[in-house]
């Protein structure tokens, strides 16, 4: 699997004349090698390939990287990789422009004299967009466990318990279910802490008749997964009852009319205009969607500007929502994966109001 990844790099030096590629990015370094270690510099030319780690992950990396050759570092890391490059004729070395800061492009251009430094954007991470088999069922099993949360969490939910010990509970059902870890910093936002679309945990306590969003996901085998559902405590008035179906509304229009070749604008104008119809566009502020999988918010949108378009193979939230400021919030939030004729749509916790 590595070695095709390793191909394709190269196939993208060729297309951009770059005689090599230096990776910085922990998420690229990992989906390039199989390395899933914390430290580790990848540096890629048209026939060689270099994995550059410290004592204590180099008989890992050795295990897990079998297309690269695993190099020790002693703490000269651009002095060897310098020495590494003499002789193989790289003239031309790009490098991460968005994981580089300037201080480390000026240790590069000091420690590289005599190549010239191309910078580039999102190259693996465009490699990245399209999610193999192997990827897929990671990201199918981690969503799985977000679901068994959700239907586990249901009944902790109750006037009294904080915001934080939902999220903990959430958390340590995940991991007891597999998962390594939490995708992200779990959101818990109840009553008019709701109408906060990223309202992580808090010590608030809930309280009878108010909304509780939740949006949570499981990290499994380093892949993520991304869902939020919102459940009502006590009596909904009329008006909650309304937010909640215009939000389900747009977010099943969505599902229904997402397919591979739509722009990501397009693919947000399906629930836009449902939530702006019904008078509530103003408070609909985020992009719909967005991809993940190494990392939780990943190159592709859903959003009012994005011209990209769907592929098949891509993995991407669908997360219409309504927010009303000292009022309540609502979204609503599925996983998808495009094929060649439309989606399928990964998670499956219930989206009918559920009302506690």
């Amino acid at each position: 699997m590595e070695a095709k990844r390793l191909d394709n790099v190269r196939k993208a030096l060729e297309e951009l004349g770059l005689d090599g590629l230096l990776i910085a990015s922990p998420f690229n370094r990992r989906y390039i090698t199989g390395f899933t270690g914390t430290a580790g510099t990848v540096v890629i030319t048209r026939d060689q390939a270099w994995l550059m780690t410290d004592f204590r992950y180099t008989s890992q990396a050795s295990q897990q990287a079998k297309a690269f050759e695993v190099i020790q570092d002693t703490g000269q890391l651009l002095e060897l990789i310098r020495d590494k490059l003499e002789g193989t004729g790289v003239k031309r070395l790009g490098f991460e422009k968005n994981h580089v800061s300037y201080a480390t492009y000026g240790s590069y251009k000091e420690a590289f004299q005599g190549i010239e430094l191309v910078p580039t954007e999102h190259l693996v991470e465009k490699l990245r967009g399209i999610k193999d088999d192997k990827e897929q069922a990671c990201i199918r099993r981690a969503v799985e466990i977000t679901d068994l949360a959700f239907a586990h969490i249901l009944d902790y939910l109750k006037p009294g318990v904080s915001e934080r010990e939902v999220s903990a509970e959430l958390e340590y059902f995940m991991r007891k279910n597999g998962a390594v870890s939490s995708a992200y910093a779990t959101i818990v936002a109840s009553g008019e802490r709701s109408a906060l679309p990223h309202g992580l945990a808090s010590d608030k306590l809930l309280g009878p008749n108010e909304f509780v969003t939740l949006d949570f996901g499981a990290n499994y085998e380093g892949y993520c997964s991304d869902l939020t559902r919102t459940v009502f405590i006590g009596s909904p008035s009329d008006r909650q009852k309304e937010i909640y179906r215009i939000v389900l509304e747009a977010n099943e229009a969505t599902l229904n009319g997402l397919k591979p070749g739509m722009t990501g604008k397009e693919g947000d104008a399906l629930a836009r205009d449902i939530i702006a119809g019904h008078g509530y566009g103003e408070y609909f502020g985020h992009g719909l969607g967005h991809a993940f999988g190494l990392e939780i918010h990943e190159l592709m949108r859903f959003s009012q500007r994005t011209e990209d378009r769907l592929e098949p193979g891509m993995i991407m939230t669908v997360e219409p929502g309504i927010y009303i400021p000292g009022f309540c919030g609502v979204r609503i939030e599925d996983d998808i994966v495009v094929t060649e004729t439309g989606i399928d749509v990964l998670t499956t916790s219930t989206k009918e109001l559920i009302v506690l």
